[in-house]
């Protein structure tokens, strides 16, 4: 029998649905959604989330607090039952809650069960509470440690790696579930800050769902200006006695040809739907059937015949549907779906009676609204004769495989593989390398049809499209069915250049809005195909990217070498000096980007050396430009004693203050560092120093270099020119080269190192965020360009690859 929480560290995933990321993330929502809970409630209004630079996370609300009093049955603090004990907490109990998204009281308690440690703080009653644990049991009692007046909880926990597949948090996955809980709950300020890269989110929405629905709607182009609200609260039977269920209801119809609808129920997206998305379905299309019937004949629907089908009203429609209901029933503790049968009817009665009189009142949405609806439905309409054609002439029939298709000879999908390779000269390449019992190599000729911008009778009518479709074997939507696909891995091959990564988008556009289920059966896969290939007299070795190129000639250089740092006698141990070098590494990399805008690199190196203050006092700007400026000449002038020292100037700031300029110029170009509150705070800066401190904890310079063919060392006085003098080392007497299309390939290297199970990289194709996964698609793809031109803006100085 097991007993407490050992059934948690048992089975983890019936608690938590996963042991990968999907379950480790699920560990800081389980803590956030009690958090919200206490907002739902009324008492409270801003939560925190850090993620630490040593994995632990924590989180803080000012709610009312965990209460620390003793459990009458338990005779210990309430707040150790409920940290302990399964099935424990106030949302049995309707008085505490009247709604909740944590309901089953094994949340909080399976967070700290999957994690190897937790703190949990409580402010409440005038004082602050602390009690640890250790892999869900305390490591001491209750302890009261200060006086307080205010009220809240804070939990930090670090996540089991004996648990967890990985231990590293996203920030953009969390941030992106904040950001939905924020836009949910009008008014909560939610942030989340990542002290591993310096990033920060602060999320608050006073619009609530309409401001969801215009952010959703910022990359599309919508068909009326304000989206549609509709909410209402009716009340359903539960226990023998009537509670109330909220509905809140924001759409807005866009020109682009895809469904983008979101439902929460409690605050917890349910991704696989429910009562509550049913009821809104139902509702939607009786309201527009009913209005086009009435409406038909005085010219808002002409020509219209027959009724229009789901799928129709649902083209180009953004959604957010949120009910909120005491004790809701989902199907699993990751309540991915909502079950409550009577939220159908009243989600369908308030949308189909609010929605149904919003229209008659506003027949100038309306009449955009019905017209795109009717286009819809003629579209079908010719979609169903392109498929019909199609399928008449074998395009579409499971039975006519495509003529360029090399099937594979197993016919179990689970075995079996089909890539779909750019070009008919590396699809010959890869027919001749690949394993004919288990792998199927389809070409595909130029870029495919952008789907993002096409209906599906025009989808239907490419070729190339077609063509994947066949060899897939589950259909195209509507008739879309994940089961009768002919493959469990569909990976995509195109070359390590520009069009290659266009070709990949496109595939993958294609795959999301028409074979969206692929993704979720985790079939869809990217090939990836080395970058570089050294060669060493006969020996040849295939490396995957940059770092992997780097660490092969670090290799080589290091055989037989030593590095002594500062004034130690002893060698530096190889872990030490790799991570000397790997800091040195990423350094470089940063002050790259920096150069890029402008900046020069040598005075932010120098500025980093001698620890420029980052909160340094601006006001005084004589100060500014007397000692800082000096140390950073004469450093500056170790570094790069070719180059003339800076010219340094005091400028106003924005805020009132000074700010110190420094001016360069290299090989007839200027450059210069502004030092202000924004650059010492930024990102790369933060980093930079970071980075630095690895290295001089690693092994301070000087270096000193014995080589095993030099007769003398050599000594570096940084880390940086120790990089490069080992780059430089490993480098001689190899060839390297550079791979760009999977056609400079024979078809014995492209099955050793991209096709070969054995030695071949793929990488899965997951979508953890629908609604970043769709924005992002919208954004890059649609028809609406200036948000793509704001994308291409911001990035532009991060581009890592630049063909041109």
């Amino acid at each position: 029998m097991l007993e407490g929480l050992d059934p948690v560290r048992k089975r983890p995933a019936m608690y938590i649905g996963t042991t990968g990321p999907d379950g480790l993330h699920h560990l800081v929502y389980e803590v956030v959604d009690n958090a919200i809970d206490e907002a739902l409630a009324g008492f409270c209004q801003e939560i925190s989330v850090r993620l630490h630079t040593d994995g632990s996370c924590t989180v803080v609300d000012d709610g009312r607090g965990i209460p620390v009093d003793l459990h009458k049955s338990e005779n210990r603090p309430a707040v150790e039952v409920v940290m302990t004990t399964l099935h424990a907490g106030g949302k049995f109990d309707e008085n505490s809650y009247k709604v909740s998204g944590g309901l089953h009281g094994v949340g909080v308690s399976v967070v700290n069960a999957l994690s190897v440690s937790l703190t949990l703080e409580v402010r409440r009653d005038g004082r602050v509470w602390r009690q640890s644990y250790a892999r869900g049991n305390p490591t001491g009692p209750l302890e009261s440690v200060a006086d307080t007046e205010e009220t809240g909880t804070t939990l930090t926990f670090t996540p089991d790696p004996e648990i967890f597949q990985s231990v590293d948090f996203s920030f953009d996955v969390l941030s992106n579930r904040l950001r939905e809980l924020s836009f949910l709950n009008a008014g909560v300020r939610v942030q989340i800050t990542d002290e591993r890269a310096d990033k920060n989110h602060d999320f608050c929405y006073e619009g609530g769902i309409v401001s969801f629905v215009e952010h959703l709607n910022a990359s599309r182009a919508p068909l009326h200006e304000a989206p549609i609200y509709i909410s209402g609260t009716k009340k359903m039977m539960q226990g023998g006695r009537d509670v109330p269920v909220s509905v809140e209801v924001a759409l807005q119809y866009n020109d682009s040809y895809n469904e983008a609808v979101f439902s929460f129920a409690n605050n917890i997206n349910t991704v696989e739907g429910g009562t509550h998305l049913i009821g809104f379905r139902t509702a939607l299309t009786r309201t527009i059937n009913r209005y086009i019937a009435k409406n038909q004949n005085k010219g808002s629907a002409k020509n219209q015949s027959g009724t229009v089908s789901g799928d129709d009203l649902r083209e180009g429609l953004t959604a957010v549907i949120s009910v909120k209901l005491p004790q809701p029933e989902f199907e699993g503790q990751t309540k991915a779906k909502l079950g409550s049968s009577d939220v159908r009817g009243i989600v369908e009665a308030i949308l189909y009676q609010d929605l149904s009189d919003f229209l008659e009142e506003n027949p100038r949405i309306a009449k955009p609204i019905l017209a795109k609806v009717v286009d819809a439905a003629r579209a079908r309409e010719a979609a169903r004769k392109a498929r019909d054609l199609a399928r008449r002439k074998g395009a579409l029939s499971g039975f006519s495989l495509p003529g360029k298709l090399a099937d594979c000879q197993d016919r179990d999908p689970s075995n079996s593989e089909l890539f779909i390779v750019e070009g008919d000269s590396a699809g010959g390449t890869a027919k001749q390398g690949r394993a004919r019992a288990t792998q199927a190599i389809l070409p595909i000729r130029g870029k495919i049809l952008n789907v993002e911008r096409a209906r599906l009778d025009r989808v239907l009518s490419s070729a190339e499209i077609q063509a994947i479709i066949a060899a897939i074997g589950s259909g195209i939507r509507p008739e879309f069915d994940v089961t009768k696909a002919r493959y469990h891995k569909i990976i995509i091959m195109t070359d390590a250049d520009v069009d290659g990564s266009h070709i990949r988008t496109l595939l993958l556009t294609f795959f999301y809005r028409q074979m969206k289920e692929l993704f979720d059966a985790g079939y869809i896969y990217i090939a990836k195909p080395p970058l570089f290939k050294a060669k060493r007299g006969r020996s040849e070795r295939y490396l995957k990217d940059e770092a992997a190129l780097e660490t092969y000639l670090l290799d080589l250089a290091l055989s037989g070498a030593s590095v002594t740092a500062g004034g130690a006698t002893e060698p530096l141990g190889e872990n030490g000096l790799r991570d000397v070098l790997y800091a040195a590494s990423g350094y470089n990399k940063v002050l790259e980007r920096l150069g890029l805008r402008m900046i020069d690199q040598g005075v932010v190196d120098a500025s980093i050396r001698v620890g420029m203050p980052v909160e340094a006092d601006f006001s005084d700007g004589e100060r500014l430009l007397g000692p800082v400026a000096d140390a950073l000449g004469a450093e500056f002038a170790k570094i790069d004693p070719d180059v003339d020292p800076p010219e340094w100037s005091l400028e106003p700031h924005s805020s009132g203050c000074q700010r110190l300029v420094a001016r360069t110029r290299r090989a007839g170009t200027n450059y210069s560092v502004v030092f202000d509150p924004e650059f010492l705070g930024s990102n790369e800066y933060s980093r930079l120093i970071r980075l630095h401190e690895d290295i001089v904890a690693a092994g301070a310079a000087p270096y000193r270099l014995a080589a095993r063919d030099a007769a003398d060392p050599q000594e570096f006085q940084t880390a940086h020119g120790l990089l490069a003098n080992l780059l430089k080392t490993g480098s001689k007497g190899i060839s390297i080269s550079r791979y760009k299309g999977l056609g400079e390939m024979n078809p014995g290297q492209l099955a050793e190192t991209t096709m070969n199970i054995e030695s071949r990289t793929l990488l899965q194709v997951r979508v953890e965020d629908a609604v970043e996964a769709d924005q992002v698609f919208t954004m890059l793809m649609g028809d609406v360009v200036e948000p793509r031109k704001n994308f291409i803006e911001e990035n532009a100085l991060n581009v890592q690859n630049l063909d041109v």
